[in-house]
């Protein structure tokens, strides 16, 4: 039986753990005992406690298996992935780290010499998102791709109406970071949080949508001439949003307090996240249109996909872990059953370009009622 690594055991981590202790052995790692208790509690999941941070440890971590799954939160997730393409070992990874400090593609040839397939931004957006636009960019002329994706508790409570269904340090990201989008063939850098427009949910009713920095390899591997993502909450988020960031709360830049220095961002960190954390249990969803435009077969075509997804009530499981958590194990799988070979650093477009893997890829969410629509 083949053995998996999972660096990480929360939210997503778990699930994906959950998903895979089927057919291989799996093992996961983390920091923090309780999470680990939580995976292995009704799971055949072997566990290890470790600080992740500590790239020799990782390494240590990752020369007894077959593959490694990376959940660890984004601001380790370069110095992991590099870790492990440093052992040798094929990786599918969820990390989302900051591609704009540490590019991906440096550590192609690395990946290549050491004959590692390295798998990243595999989630449900970026990830999914990807993967379909891979798919259709190898068969037809794509003229313009949107994607508009969020996850949201099903309760709207006052003030924020919302609560993060993954590493909340990295939601801040994407209210500071500046969104780069493909207008006209060119790649132009908008404000987080700007351009805000409406989305109609049928079943749900209106969400906000705002430019994010959510293109990331897309504007490097995939030559089509417009492309924005947009993240969805519900009205009003983006002007809570936009008035913190603006007054300073979400600055890096320390300031002096009583003699101590201190960053606003930990301080807004410390008040935001307690809010902001999903209760055990509590009942979320996940909602994304992915929306393609161009030519196929010489004629006009359009495609439509749409995903509206909920907490799973059978398995405890959320939304967001499962959305973000299946399209991760789909791909390991297609490593470990050699569908997908190819070697280096593989965003997931080139998933969705190689013959057969979209397919399963889709089979493979919709037999976890995962279950995307197609609108052609």
């Amino acid at each position: 039986m083949k053995k998996i690594l999972i660096l990480g055991a929360g939210m997503v981590g778990k699930a994906m753990a959950i998903d895979l202790c089927r057919d291989f052995a799996v093992t996961s790692a983390d920091i923090n005992p309780e999470a680990l208790q939580e995976v292995a509690r009704e799971h055949p999941v072997q566990t290890v406690q470790a600080d992740l941070s500590d790239a020799e440890k990782v390494k240590e971590l990752a020369a007894g298996y077959d593959l490694v799954i990376g959940a660890a939160p984004g601001f380790m997730g370069f110095q992991t992935l590099k870790a492990v393409i440093e052992c040798g070992k094929n990786m599918v990874d969820i990390s989302f780290f900051d591609e704009n400090a540490h590019d991906p593609f440096s550590l192609d040839d690395l990946a290549r010499t050491k004959g590692v397939t390295a798998v990243i931004d595999c989630g449900v957006a970026p990830g999914m998102s990807n993967v379909i636009l891979g798919y259709h960019h190898a068969r037809m002329k794509v003229e313009n791709f949107e994607c508009y994706v969020g996850g949201l508790p099903q309760a709207r409570t006052w003030p924020f109406q919302y609560k993060a269904p993954f590493s909340p340090i990295d939601v801040l990201e994407e209210y500071t970071r500046p969104a780069r989008l493909m207008e006209n063939g060119r790649v132009v850098a908008k404000p987080a949080l700007s351009e805000p427009e409406y989305l109609e949910v049928e079943g749900l009713g209106t969400l906000e949508a705002f430019n994010t920095d959510g293109l990331r390899t897309l504007l490097k591997t995939t030559p089509v001439a417009n492309m924005k993502e947009k993240t969805l909450r519900y009205p009003g988020h983006i002007e809570y949003m936009r008035v913190l960031r603006e007054t300073g709360f979400f600055s890096a830049e320390p300031l002096e307090i009583n003699g101590a220095a201190v960053r606003p961002i930990d301080l807004t960190a410390k008040l935001l996240f307690p809010k902001w954390k999903l209760g055990k249990n509590e009942r979320e969803f996940t909602v994304m249109e992915v929306r393609i435009e161009g030519e196929e077969l010489g004629r006009a075509a359009q495609y439509v996909y749409r995903l509206f997804d909920r907490y799973d009530e059978a398995t405890g499981l959320s939304s967001m872990s499962r959305t973000t958590g299946y399209t991760c194990t789909a791909a390991a799988r297609l490593i470990l059953e050699g569908h997908f070979t190819r070697k280096g650093i593989c965003p997931p477009e080139y998933l969705g370009a190689a013959e057969g893997c979209f397919q399963r890829i889709w089979d493979y969410l919709g037999e976890r009622n995962v279950r995307y629509c197609l609108l052609a």
